[in-house]
C-alpha cells in the first residue's frame, strides 16, 4: 500500500524526511541554504529538526518500537 493512504506509513516517511534534511543541513549546510522554491520545502524539514529535535527524537524511537514490535 502506498504511503499516502497508510497513516503509519506517512508518519515514518515524515519522520525519514525530517531527520535526513536536518542531518544533510548539518554536515552541508549550503545545500540547504534556499528558502523558497523546491529546496524551500526541504529546509522547513530541516528546521523543524533543528527546533523539535528532541520531540523528534520521540517521534522516531515510538515509529521504531512500534514497527518492530507490532
Amino acid at each position: 500500500m502506498s504511503a499516502l493512504f497508510n497513516f503509519h506509513s506517512f508518519l515514518t516517511v515524515v519522520l525519514l524526511v525530517i531527520c535526513t534534511c536536518t542531518f544533510v543541513k548539518m554536515q552541508f549546510p549550503t545545500i540547504l541554504e534556499q528558502k523558497t522554491g523546491f529546496r524551500g520545502f526541504f529546509w522547513k524539514a530541516a528546521r523543524i529538526g533543528e527546533r523539535l529535535s528532541p520531540w523528534v527524537a520521540a517521534g522516531c524511537l515510538t515509529m521504531g518500537v512500534s514497527i518492530l514490535f507490532f
